[in-house]
């Protein structure tokens, strides 16, 4: 394993728990209005992901089923990243 590949697996890890964050800090501003904490850190995590999936989102747009929307853009980019972490750790 080269030193290379493995610090591109640990930066590509800090940003797959960055995309964990977004996830359960987006579901917990949809639950309820928590602390302002959570509201900066939401911002935090929107703005380190959302360079990487708003190009994504442009191709893939967000599915619509009723009134609920699946962000495919975002799971897109989560397989990727996880992959792409998986090849960096195995260079």
């Amino acid at each position: 394993m080269s030193i290379i590949g493995s610090l591109l697996g640990y930066a590509l890890t800090v940003f797959v728990l960055l995309l964990i964050a977004r996830l359960v800090l987006d579901w917990a501003g949809v639950v309820a209005n928590g602390p302002r904490w959570v509201a900066r850190a939401r911002a935090l995590t929107h703005v380190v992901t959302e360079p990487v999936i708003a190009p994504v989102r442009r191709v893939l747009r967000p599915v619509r089923a009723g009134g609920l929307s699946i962000d495919l853009a975002f799971t897109a980019v989560f397989v990727a990243v996880l992959i792409l972490r998986s090849i960096a750790f195995s260079l």
